[in-house]
């Protein structure tokens, strides 16, 4: 009994370290980004390039995570998973040209989703709902952590190509740990809930309206809370005269925030509603926002920052979690699934179309850029909050879906 629970309590620790794992990479681009510039001669929106490469090979892994964890299994699936993003990370330190790091990024995209597919599935069959949301808090302190440690590269005046290094040694000890222990890791054919209804085909899950708003809905969240990362170190430093260090220290900031409402949100999950939780946090990220572009002083502007990590954190676990409510018990795990595919796309391409803007208009287009993501995000919401009660209602009513 006791070799059973310190084997799951390893495998706890893992799953949570993968997550930090998976936030360590997005947290260095941000920071690093300036010096890649200066490095290869780049445009300011050259980054969308290396993002949009990264997403092809994220939506690629994570499509196919279903039917690879059925001929592999979670350990050797997290195994190879991390071992190919410690490689790409190592070969962004060492590569001579910018179209190799674009390249690599594919790999980089294909490791992370794959991560991110395969704890996913290992916490929805052995985690409460409480253990979800902390684990999803753990990407937030990687990503504070990416920050932070580029920060300190950059500081102590040496190459960008170490913050990647370091972190991809971290990826490749973390790949050793899942090779060791692979056979400690569940089945998922053994432990995944059997249904108790009927499943919608997708084409039935994609006739729904709310499938669509919750779509554009994630599209747009998840890309803002992007671009707060990837953008704001650029706009304190080249456009507002911060230090680097000051500007470093201050993304990681927002992740922490974000990590911290995590665990928080957690915890008055079942106090408050979803519904006012979500639109309590929407209004928080406006006004973190307009402080950003505001700019009133510095200070603000760095606490508007903080703002919106502590304001984003409970929206995307809890917008998963009411999924159920709003679409049916037949169209979750279909609607689950867009709904993912489309925060990798938001992610890449609303981060890429800023970095365009700022190319035109200049880094002070950031700001109301934020602001703007904002408004549409509040029309989004409010529209699914209108459509979803319609469909609950139905549901309540005992309304059945088209099922395969």
């Amino acid at each position: 009994m006791s070799k059973h629970r310190n084997s799951g309590l390893l495998l706890i620790g893992l799953a949570y370290l993968g997550f930090v794992s998976l936030g360590l990479p997005d947290g260095l681009n941000g920071v690093a980004w300036p010096s890649i510039r200066a490095t290869f001669g780049l445009p300011i929106d050259g980054l969308g390039a290396l993002l949009l490469m990264f997403t092809a090979g994220y939506l690629v892994s994570s499509f196919a995570s279903g039917r690879v964890l059925s001929t592999m299994g979670i350990g050797t699936l997290l195994s190879l998973s991390c071992l190919a993003t410690g490689l790409s990370l190592i070969g962004y330190s060492l590569a001579p040209v910018w179209s190799l790091i674009v390249a690599l990024a594919v790999i980089a995209g294909l490791g992370a989703g794959a991560i991110d597919a395969g704890l996913n599935t290992f916490a929805a069959t052995q985690f409460s709902p409480r253990m979800v949301n902390w684990l999803h808090a753990c990407y937030g302190v990687g990503a504070a952590g990416g920050p932070a440690i580029m920060t300190s590269v950059l500081a102590a005046n040496h190459p960008w190509q170490q913050g990647y290094a370091v972190v991809g040694v971290w990826q490749l000890a973390l790949a050793g740990c899942f090779i060791l222990t692979r056979r400690k890791w569940p089945s998922i054919s053994e432990d995944e809930p059997k249904s108790t209804s009927a499943r919608a085909s997708n084409i039935a899950t994609l006739k729904l309206p709310a499938v669509w708003l919750s779509i554009a809905t994630f599209f747009f969240y998840t890309g803002l809370e992007a671009s707060s990362s990837v953008w704001t170190f650029s706009l304190f430093t080249e456009s507002r005269g911060a230090s680097m260090v000051t500007a470093g220290l201050w993304v990681s900031v927002f992740w922490c925030a974000l990590s911290v409402g995590r665990v928080l949100s957690g915890l008055v999950a079942n106090v408050i509603s979803w519904q006012r939780l979500i639109s309590t946090c929407i209004v928080g990220i406006a006004l973190g926002a307009a402080l950003i572009w505001i700019n009133i002083t510095m200070s603000l502007s760095f606490v508007g920052l903080g703002l919106m990590g502590l304001a984003c954190a409970p929206v995307f676990p809890t917008l998963i979690a009411a999924t159920p409510s709003q679409l049916g018990p037949g169209h979750t795990a279909n609607g689950v699934g867009f709904q993912i595919a489309a925060a990798v796309l938001g992610q890449s391409l609303i981060p890429a179309g800023i970095g365009v803007m700022a190319r035109r208009f200049g880094l002070e287009i950031i700001g109301p850029m934020f602001l703007l993501n904002t408004g549409v995000l509040v029309g989004l919401y409010v529209s699914l909050l209108i459509v979803g009660s319609k469909n609950a209602r139905r549901l309540e009513y005992g309304v059945t879906v088209e099922a395969n």
